[in-house]
């Protein structure tokens, strides 16, 4: 590959902010990429109330991030949560998820968006109060942006770390595990192993504190690439195994395992 692993996976971020904010039965569902089903759960009051529509339109834009398909189904939801977006705070979070998906379509060259993203995170900037906890994701987003659509991870720092602080505040575990990567990926990228092992280890200990496994098999590779043999061998197998398990998911994982990963039966 041309590029190190740990600043490719997931450099599309989380859909949502904090696993403990999604209704029973769809966390369970979405952590295991079982996102059409998740969405099949608030479809009844997706097409009335604009949370809820919003809600749906985040977990059809990470199933987007992890398969890079749906995108139709995506945009649709999208509109819905827009056209029914009342407030500023609604309207502001929904910019916010337009930003996210003309990101994650342009980083994974379905379609150049990239001027879409920036001026859809910035309406919602200037949307979202200063101190309100959609800032955490906000934050987070535009730091994506500028660590990978402007090329310079050393400007997306305070964001990430913005983002990170917001987030432990807000107890929201699942943004923290985003933000500890990125931040340990930069650490990486500048040569300070211990810290961008510290961060990877963090990353995975809280998705597998969540249960997020469909998050897990990039967060044990990216461990892996600062890990000591034998434990970074172990920590690939570990990675192959559930990557098998969730039918060859994320999509983007198949080269990145090469011949140690096979497509598998799909399984929920």
């Amino acid at each position: 590959m041309g590029e190190s692993f740990s600043a490719y996976p997931e450099r599309t971020g989380p859909a949502d902010v904090g696993a403990g904010q999604d209704p029973p039965g769809v966390w369970r569902l979405r952590s295991r990429g079982c996102w059409t089903e998740a969405a099949a759960l608030l479809a009844e009051r997706g097409g009335t109330d604009a949370g809820t529509a919003l809600r749906r339109a985040r977990l059809l834009i990470e199933r987007c991030v992890f398969t890079a398909e749906g995108w139709a189904e995506a945009e649709d939801a999208l509109r819905t949560a827009e056209a029914l977006a009342a407030t500023d705070a609604e309207r502001g979070r929904a910019a916010c998820e337009r930003g996210q998906l003309a990101y994650v379509c342009t980083l994974l060259r379905v379609h150049d968006r990239a001027d879409e993203a920036r001026s859809a995170l910035g309406r919602s900037a200037a949307l979202l109060p200063p101190g309100t906890p959609d800032r955490a994701l906000l934050d987070f987003r535009r730091g994506l942006i500028t660590e990978h659509l402007a090329h310079d991870p050393a400007g997306a720092r305070p964001a990430f770390r913005r983002a990170h602080a917001r987030a432990t505040a807000l107890g929201d575990r699942l943004l923290c595990s985003y933000t500890w990567r990125h931040l340990a990926a930069i650490a990486l990228r500048d040569g300070e192993i211990a810290e961008a092992r510290h961060g990877f280890s963090e990353s995975l200990r809280l998705r597998e504190e969540l249960g997020y496994l469909i998050g897990t098999p990039p967060a044990l590779v990216s461990l892996a690439e600062v890990a000591p043999d034998p434990e970074a061998a172990r920590l690939r197998a570990e990675a192959s195994r559930l990557y098998r398990l969730l039918g060859g998911l994320p999509v983007w994982l198949a080269d990145v395992l090469g011949g140690n990963a096979a497509s598998g039966d799909a399984i929920g």
